[in-house]
């Protein structure tokens, strides 16, 4: 019976989490059938609660770079546990680590990896790479995506030590859903697909939009000792983070993405404010240095500052 593999990770528009799904899928290579979709944090209940699996057929599911909130969520996880589904969980999020060192999570996982020590894409590959060395076998499509994982890793960590790998997020963020299709043909030199070229060439004007907008929209207030930076931003929040941190020390930076229509936290490097709690008490979450949340009663907000000013002008 062939295996089919169902893989749900962070995404589209996230490098890492792409990468950790495209990792599984280069590794199930010619030997099972794999399936990926991908959701925000708002979304990944929904996806895994509406996961339906055809009985009597042999199934795994891996989560990456991702993990859920809702009891419904984990009493479906439960089910499907039960019904002989091979469950598997990768995550590296302080905020998911923390749920289950508290015993929040009752999930009967075939295996876990959960550490904050390397990005979600660089812990499923290693460890789909020992279970390779284990068995004394070849994945020669999963080898040469080892440069690609290198590159997540340098880049989701923040570190910008291998060349390139800021460039791919961004192709990754702009491709979308295509990113996973072009990463399962890439070759051990990440030579760029037609599409990523076209990509790479469109992101530079993007961030140039970008910053025009959140100088124009930047506001500063002072909390607790902290300077807190809020602005608007059309994409690349990190990008926008990164250079405003490298001027402004002690700050905490709060954009918010409206193609995303969520707040992208970010810090300054000698700021030492844990983003990650900030998030999770405002629904979201992620890592100490970078992290994330939604408002979704600020779109309700912006409609009516819209709706106001457009009556006021009505004949």
């Amino acid at each position: 019976m062939r295996t089919q593999v169902h893989v749900v990770s962070h995404g589209p528009t996230c490098l890492d989490g792409v990468t950790a799904a495209v990792a599984v899928a280069r590794f199930y290579a010619g030997r099972a059938d794999v399936d990926a979709r991908f959701a925000s944090n708002s979304e990944i209940d929904a996806v895994l609660q509406g996961l339906r699996f055809e009985p009597g057929a042999d199934h795994e599911l891996w989560i990456t770079d991702i993990s859920w909130r809702e009891p419904a969520t984990e009493q479906h996880l439960q089910q499907l546990a039960r019904d002989g589904v091979r469950i598997y969980w990768i995550d590296h999020h302080r905020t998911a680590l923390e749920r289950v060192r508290a015993g929040r999570v009752d999930v009967p996982f075939t295996h876990t990896v959960l550490s904050e020590e390397f990005a979600a894409s660089r812990l499923t590959y290693e460890y789909l790479a020992s279970r390779l060395a284990a068995d004394g076998a070849s994945a020669p499509a999963f080898a040469a995506f080892a440069p690609v994982v290198a590159m997540a890793d340098d880049n989701d960590r923040w570190l910008h030590r291998v060349p390139g790998s800021r460039e791919l997020a961004w192709v990754v963020r702009s491709l979308g859903p295509d990113a996973y299709e072009d990463f399962l043909a890439l070759d051990e030199h990440v030579t760029y697909t037609p599409r990523m070229n076209v990509a790479r060439d469109r992101v530079v004007a993007e961030i140039k939009r970008s910053f025009e907008v959140a100088d124009a929209s930047r506001v500063e207030h002072t909390a607790a000792g902290v300077q807190v930076v809020a602005a608007v931003c059309v994409g690349y929040p990190s990008e926008i983070a990164d250079a405003w941190g490298k001027e402004t020390p002690g700050a905490v930076f709060a954009l918010y993405d409206v193609t995303g229509l969520a707040v992208s936290l970010r810090r300054s490097p000698d700021c030492d404010v844990d983003l990650s709690k900030v998030a999770e008490t405002l629904g979201g979450g992620g890592h100490a240095a970078a992290a994330g949340f939604e408002l979704p009663e600020l779109r309700h907000i912006i409609a009516e500052v819209i709706a106001t000013r457009v009556a006021e002008h009505l004949p």
